[in-house]
């Protein structure tokens, strides 16, 4: 066992099946099966595998400069990309700071909201409020503002800061709860996190709009920085462009990451506002922000994003996620009549079967790769985060996997 692979018991997992080659929604398997991906490989490949206007981009940029640091220096695909998701951004989200990956982009925009207070010589707000059932990544700090009763990182409780990890404001008695928390803790919190609209590796659970407009008022009633963490959500998979779109809410920094690159390689982004970025503007070199994964704004990852910027421009990528949305929730409704099943529900280009539990999840896995789908259970979650493009017929045969799955294992 060379490779330790991620969240994964090297003592009872299945052994992994080895991919040799991807197209569309596609993935071809060494021993010549091919499956259908209900995952975009982790909700990154919107326009799905291989898309050859990316790979073209991705080429060209690999023969002229595949890397050069960002300290001091500057080039043309990341200058060109930071103007182009400033545009498409709403409001004034115009300061762009590339990392390389999710839970990195959220320690810096976590970084930027608490040096926000730092540089105004503010020294007592040393705390975030984020919710139950958020996912916000891997990394001590970003483990530290996920759910710790639901989320995979119980274990290390102890070794992590506490922050407030309260209900999201759903319902008048959440929200009560919400202002009263604010009243008497609120000059304590350097800012507040969400995944807007759904929050996915904590249990694909959605929620209103309108939550995030109470979000975006109780914050400016508090004035707290507000941060959406966008790196599920970004780039058209809840209908929307970005999610925050939907409830007409501009947060003071947003994340991205995932489908930046159209599921090419790996880039992120945490974007600010400019009254966050101005404080941080400075005689003073403490009050810079003290971040540059080595990484960052990679050439070859930028050209990528730009790609998939051009895609989002010119195919109909809207349009797409919406019938998707209608065929899986026309799809997936059987499942509501099975046996063990407790919730089925879609948003955007997410669809999801919630079950009781999953008693033998080697089993389940078994059951959808010999049907033909790649599809990644987990917790009591069957779910699809398919490619944008992916046409009926291979839709279907995802739902129909499912189905039988949950009918027979």
């Amino acid at each position: 066992m060379r490779v330790w692979r991620p969240y994964t018991q090297m003592q009872t997992a299945l052994p992994p099946w080895r991919a040799v080659r991807t197209e569309g929604s596609r993935i071809w398997l060494d021993d010549g099966r091919v499956l259908i991906d209900g995952t975009a490989s982790w909700w990154t490949a919107c326009h799905g595998y291989n898309h050859p206007h990316i790979r073209e981009a991705v080429a060209e940029q690999l023969a002229r400069m595949p890397h050069i640091m960002f300290g001091g220096l500057t080039h043309d695909p990341a200058e060109k990309l930071a103007e182009r998701l400033a545009a498409l951004l709403p409001g004034d989200l115009n300061h762009v700071f590339f990392a390389d990956s999710g839970s990195v982009a959220v320690e810096v925009a976590m970084k930027m909201a608490a040096q926000f207070w730092l540089n105004q010589g503010i020294r007592t707000r040393t705390k975030f409020l984020a919710f139950t059932g958020g996912y916000h990544g891997d990394t001590f700090a970003t483990m530290a503002v996920c759910d710790p009763e639901e989320g995979m990182h119980a274990l290390f409780g102890p070794l992590l800061p506490a922050h407030a990890i309260l209900p999201l404001p759903r319902d008048e008695a959440s929200t009560m709860a919400l202002e009263n928390y604010l009243d008497e803790n609120g000059k304590t919190l350097a800012g507040i996190l969400v995944e807007p609209l759904a929050q996915g590796a904590g249990g694909m659970i959605f929620h209103r709009p309108e939550t995030l407009r109470t979000l975006r008022r109780l914050a400016d009633a508090n004035g707290l920085p507000l941060i959406f963490d966008e790196i599920f959500t970004g780039f058209g998979r809840t209908g929307t462009m970005f999610a925050c779109e939907a409830a007409d809410v501009v947060p003071d920094i947003i994340t991205l990451s995932k489908a930046l690159t159209g599921g090419t390689m790996a880039l992120s982004a945490a974007i600010a506002r400019s009254h966050i970025f101005e404080t941080f503007l400075s005689d003073n070199p403490a009050h810079a922000l003290m971040h540059g994964p080595t990484y960052m704004a990679n050439p070859l990852a930028c050209a990528a994003a730009n790609a998939s910027l051009d895609l989002f421009a010119t195919e109909p990528r809207a349009a797409q996620v919406a019938h998707l949305s209608a065929r899986m929730a026309q799809q997936l409704a059987p499942c509501r009549d099975l046996p063990g099943v407790r919730d089925v529900r879609v948003c955007g280009a997410i669809g999801v079967v919630e079950l009781l539990r999953i008693d033998d999840m080697n089993a389940l896995k078994r059951h959808l790769i010999d049907a033909g789908a790649w599809i990644r259970p987990f917790g009591n979650i069957v779910y699809l985060t398919p490619a944008f493009t992916i046409t009926d017929e291979e839709l279907a045969r995802l739902t129909s996997a499912i189905r039988s799955a949950l009918v027979e294992t």
